[in-house]
This record gives C-alpha cells, sequence and structure tokens, in this order.
C-alpha cells in the first residue's frame, strides 16, 4: 500500500488566521492510495479538470485508472471533482448517506420553488450513487468514522510498517486546528466533533488534514 496528496486543499475562511468572511473557495485535499490493485482516490475537491490535470502531475495517472472514490464526507468541498471519474466506484460512509439523505429528502418534501427542487433533487441523485463503504475498502486501509463535523465523517486509517497515517477530513482541518486543538466552527455536533478529533490524534502518527497538507502528530515520535 503507497499513498500520496495529490492536491492541498484550503478553507473558504480560516477563522485561526482571524478570517471573519469567505475569501476563496473551499476545497478538499486530496489523497491517492494504491493497495491490492485498487486505485483509491480520497476526496476529489477541485473541479473535474482540474483534479484530473493534478492526478496526472503528481502520479502520471489518468482519471481512467482510478477504481474507487471516497468521500470522507458529502459537503460540496469534498466532491468537487467526481465527475472525472464516472467509471469509479464511489464509497461513502452509511451513515453519511443516511443521514444527509433523510435531511435532502425532507428539504425537496418542504420546498416550493422548481428550481430549488432541481437542484435538491441532482444532490439526491448524487448521494444515491454513492455507495456504503465497507469497513475495510483493501489491505491496510480501512475506515474511521469521526463524526461530528458532519452526522458521518469518516476518515481513512492507512496502516504501514512504522508508522498509522490517518487521512482525517474535517475532523482535523488544518495545521492550525491540529497544533491548538481546535475543531471547525459550525459543526453538526460540536461535542461529538471534538471527541473525533482527540481520537484521531491518539490513533495516528501521521495525519492528512481535511483542508491541509500532510502534517506529523506532534504529540507522536516524528517520521
Amino acid at each position: 500500500m503507497d499513498y500520496r496528496v495529490v492536491s492541498i486543499g484550503t478553507l473558504s475562511r480560516h477563522e485561526l488566521w482571524n478570517e471573519t468572511e469567505a475569501i476563496r473557495t473551499a476545497h478538499a485535499t486530496t489523497t491517492l492510495i494504491r493497495s491490492e490493485g485498487l486505485v483509491i482516490l480520497v476526496d476529489p475537491g477541485l473541479p473535474a479538470a482540474v483534479i484530473a490535470a493534478r492526478l496526472k502531475e503528481r502520479s502520471g495517472l489518468e482519471p481512467n485508472t482510478v477504481t474507487h472514490v471516497f468521500l470522507t464526507n458529502f459537503r460540496p468541498a469534498h466532491r468537487w471533482g467526481l465527475s472525472a471519474f464516472e467509471h469509479a466506484k464511489w464509497l461513502i460512509s452509511e451513515m453519511e448517506r443516511e443521514t444527509i439523505g433523510a435531511r435532502l429528502i425532507e428539504r425537496l418534501k418542504e420546498a416550493a420553488d422548481p428550481e430549488s427542487r432541481k437542484l435538491l433533487q441532482a444532490e439526491i441523485n448524487l448521494l444515491q450513487r454513492c455507495e456504503p463503504a465497507p469497513d475495510r475498502l483493501a489491505a491496510q486501509v480501512d475506515l474511521f468514522p469521526l463524526p461530528g463535523f458532519t452526522p458521518g465523517t469518516c476518515g481513512l486509517l492507512l496502516a504501514q510498517s512504522n508508522s498509522t497515517t490517518l487521512i482525517a477530513g474535517d475532523a482535523v482541518p488544518t495545521a492550525e486546528h491540529l497544533e491548538q486543538g481546535r475543531v471547525l466552527p459550525g459543526g453538526y455536533d460540536p461535542q461529538q466533533a471534538r471527541e473525533s478529533f482527540l481520537e484521531a490524534v491518539e490513533i495516528a502518527d501521521i495525519i492528512i488534514p481535511g483542508h491541509d497538507n500532510v502534517l506529523p502528530n506532534p504529540t507522536r515520535r516524528q517520521f
């Protein structure tokens, strides 16, 4: 099993940089994992053409070589580039799929405006295309639930011979959040998000945040 970051993400508003409003387009950090012949792309957060180009730049791979796409959550910043991987199997945690799906259906029932209904139906169709992820995606690649920022936020735990890497999604968004022990504001369940953050720090030697570059866990020995 090997992995590499394809694209480093960013937040639209980084509150720990004293930003009070959105000043950029948010997109998630995208990670490529190869294991047992599978090619797994996590959180394609850039537009389809851009993430396809980044994939080629960072790995030499074309989009059609990707076998699976895994979303750590269903927020748009984590899935802008999905259309570049129509041939792949799309995966998301079952909790995220079911909880967000129920919310979208409820909003669709309440929506009166035709344009709003059209957009909501498109979101539902996209979520339905995503399959519930198995507990193990491939050898040394396991689901690691990190609920809180969204109901079913879920990372991937990558086990190597001398270290453990966690693709943490929005449970650990940036270097500053990790250093200061902070979670993103405005999440679904702040207390649960805090518990997930602590779990991430406890288990991982290396953390791939939701919107930043690879980070060594400051509480663990360095690699």
